[in-house]
This record gives structure tokens, C-alpha cells and sequence, in this order.
């Protein structure tokens, strides 16, 4: 896993708006806000919806503390789109169908829940990243438990030393 103090790998993700389909570029973003990315392993799933349900309701809480959020999964940019539309996620997903980024950041399962029979490789684990405004990142954590949640009041802790 990458750690914090170094370069955030920059990326091209798709994502699906009420506009249409279109790219958006890490790079493109850095130096406007800092950025906090949180990498779920599915959508449609239990603790990713509950996950990203609560950041888009407590979604002021990063506005205030000049950080933009992206929640980012394998699944294609439709799946998300219908999925945030299902559980009323508001925060902008971006799809990583190649699983290309979560091998960049380090956060690939070899094999996501072996143990019921999927085995899927490339799916990125519950993990967290904030990146301030040079492109840095300055808080990382990855779970290898796909039922633990990031340190939410952490993050929001190092946000606060960022402003």
C-alpha cells in the first residue's frame, strides 16, 4: 500500500452524471481542494451502501473542511449510477473497472472472499486516502477486512490540520 507522505498515483476514472458519461483526472483536481478518496470493494453491498450513505449525509462535514470525496469500486460507471440513485449517494463515484487503481495505491485483493466461493482478484479493499492540495498523500488506510469501516474521525482530524 502506498503511504502517506508520498505522490498520489494519479488516474483517469469514469464516472456517470445526470450530463452523461465522462472522465475525471486526479491530477486535474489537485491544488482545488484536498481530496479524500474511499475505495469500496462492491456496490450494491451491505457496508459499502451503509459506508457511503453516511459520507453523503454528513457530506457538510468535509465541504467545511475545504475536501471533496470520491467513493471509487470495480463496478462499471452504470452499476454505480443506478446504485447511487437506489441508496441516494451523493458523493461522485468513479469506476475502476480495470481494478488499474486499486493495484496503483497497493489495495488489490488477490482473491475477494475465497472462502464463499467468488475468488475475484483485482478488487480493492475498504481503504481510505487523503491527499492534500500539493498531491500528497496524508492519511492512508486500507482494511483487509471488508466489513471494517476507515477512522472516519481521524480523517477528519488531519483535515482539520490541513485548512
Amino acid at each position: 500500500m502506498i503511504t502517506t507522505g508520498t505522490k498520489a498515483p494519479d488516474f483517469t476514472l469514469s464516472i456517470v452524471t445526470a450530463e452523461g458519461p465522462k472522465q475525471v483526472t486526479l491530477s486535474a483536481e489537485i491544488g482545488k481542494k484536498n481530496i479524500l478518496l474511499l475505495f469500496v470493494p462492491m456496490a450494491f453491498t451491505g457496508v459499502c451502501t451503509t459506508e457511503l450513505c453516511e459520507i453523503s449525509k454528513g457530506i457538510g462535514a468535509y465541504d467545511s473542511l475545504d475536501c471533496t470525496v470520491y467513493g471509487i469500486s470495480g463496478d462499471n460507471p452504470f452499476a454505480q449510477q443506478a446504485w447511487a440513485q437506489k441508496e441516494a449517494i451523493t458523493i461522485p463515484l468513479l469506476s475502476d473497472y480495470e481494478h488499474a487503481v486499486a493495484k496503483a495505491y497497493g489495495i488489490a485483493y488477490e482473491s475477494f472472499l475465497p472462502q464463499i466461493g467468488l475468488g475475484m482478484g483485482g478488487v480493492a479493499k475498504r481503504s481510505a486516502f487523503l491527499i492534500d492540495r500539493a498531491g500528497v498523500i496524508q492519511y492512508a488506510e486500507s482494511n483487509e477486512d471488508p466489513k471494517q469501516l476507515p477512522d472516519f474521525a481521524k480523517i477528519q482530524a488531519k483535515l482539520a490540520e490541513l485548512k
